[in-house]
């Protein structure tokens, strides 16, 4: 073991549970109508919960076992058999590569949930989180991170899929859940309101650009100079994403909002995650910029063009922001950078990923809403999910 990976990680673990509670339940809160704000709190934290409890009994297993099929690591880690606090994950206590691999458990699904919000009923929110974490997020965590199929050595050669912090593990298979579910659900009755609190908005993206330290950084699972450049990196890009938003946005509308400043952010840092332990600061500075511009207008394709209501555009700017960095990592090696990502294995990788979520998620999508609700009533939409759901209210005007 060694004691300063093990502080550091323990440190990021802490950084990105951050991401999701408070940053990303601030982040959506503040995007919907005052009415909804509780209940997308409550989603994020709910999910929070859950995903914490399965991942002790099921999905580090299946994530991280020992299974030598490559599909799926096993039931031999359920509930942490035989991992004690002196078992060892490279120079980490297990016990913490566990802890730190749940935060990531937790912010995939629940980035899930700005497709859904202001109509979705909270027990399919609940058992699709559930099932999706299990059945499609962990077997793809142990593809690529945990020896399986994707990873070096399986079905892509020596060299397999690069995806340093979760490019096609979190945001490829959220965002691609995201849409498909925002189809299903169809679009909101009330969707002219304006995000309610642009603070919160603010507020919650400063969050989770924070956090995202911890993601990107604590990737490189130890304490050194990969870490410090990963951290690097991650700033660089959601900077520079930041102001091509904005930049973009002035020029197509006359005017730079802040809600698009910050979304520019998470953009930024979508786009760098795959990318950040390969890559160096101009490389960083060269995707963010990119970035910035590609995910708007992927956030005008999905709304205006295709007409669907991924209400807080996960699929746009997650979704395609990760999608966008892992393809780099081929780009700057063909380029001569030493990113070791191959254009076969990374959009092999993403094909493969992409499939596998799209009919994982669908399934679901029919299995859980012939189980529960997938929405709620008009009469509910109408009032706001806070009262009608939860019995809760966070604001008494009207809005």
């Amino acid at each position: 073991m060694n004691g300063a990976d093990t502080a550091w990680i323990i440190v990021a673990t802490a950084l990105v549970l951050f991401m999701t509670l408070p940053g990303l339940a601030l982040f959506y809160g503040g995007l919907v109508r005052a009415r909804n704000v509780l209940s997308v709190f409550m989603h994020c934290y709910a999910i929070a919960c859950l995903m914490s409890v399965l991942w002790l009994a099921f999905g580090y297993s299946i994530a991280f076992g020992p299974g030598s099929s490559g599909l799926w690591g096993g039931l031999d880690k359920a509930f942490l058999n035989g991992v004690t606090a002196d078992s060892l994950s490279g120079t980490l206590p297990e016990i913490l590569f566990f802890a730190f691999q749940m935060t990531f458990a937790i912010i995939t699904p629940a980035l899930i949930v700005g497709a859904y919000v202001e109509r979705v009923g909270f027990g399919f929110v609940l058992l699709f989180s559930a099932l999706w974490m299990l059945l499609c997020y962990a077997p793809v965590v142990h593809w690529i991170w945990g020896g399986g199929m994707l990873a070096d050595g399986g079905i892509f050669g020596e060299t397999g899929v690069k995806d340093f912090a979760g490019g096609i593990v979190v945001h490829e298979t959220a965002g691609i859940a995201a849409l498909l579910i925002a189809v299903f659900l169809g679009p909101r009755k009330h969707t002219t309101t304006p995000p309610h609190n642009p603070g919160y908005v603010m507020i919650g993206a400063a969050m989770l650009w924070v956090g995202w330290f911890g993601f990107n950084g604590g990737s490189q699972l130890a304490a050194d100079g990969g870490a410090a450049m990963a951290l690097t990196v991650t700033h660089i890009s959601a900077a520079t994403a930041s102001l091509t938003w904005a930049l973009w946005e002035k020029i197509k509308f006359g005017k730079a909002s802040l809600v698009g400043l910050v979304t520019g952010t998470i953009a930024g840092l979508a786009s760098i995650t795959p990318a950040s332990g390969f890559v160096g600061p101009i490389e960083a500075l060269i995707i963010g910029a990119a970035a910035g511009v590609l995910c708007q207008e992927a956030v005008t394709l999905v709304r205006n063009t295709l007409k669907i209501d991924d209400t807080l555009d996960v699929f746009a700017v997650h979704g395609v922001g990760g999608i966008f960095g892992t393809i780099m990592i081929a780009v700057f090696a063909s380029l001569g950078f030493e990113t070791g990502g191959t254009w076969a294995a990374q959009l092999g990788g993403l094909a493969v990923v992409g499939v596998f979520t799209t009919v994982v998620t669908l399934v679901l999508i029919f299995v859980v809403k012939a189980i529960t609700p997938l929405r709620v009533d008009l009469e509910t939409e109408t009032n706001g999910l806070d009262l009608m759901v939860h019995g809760e209210r966070a604001y008494d005007h009207n809005s």
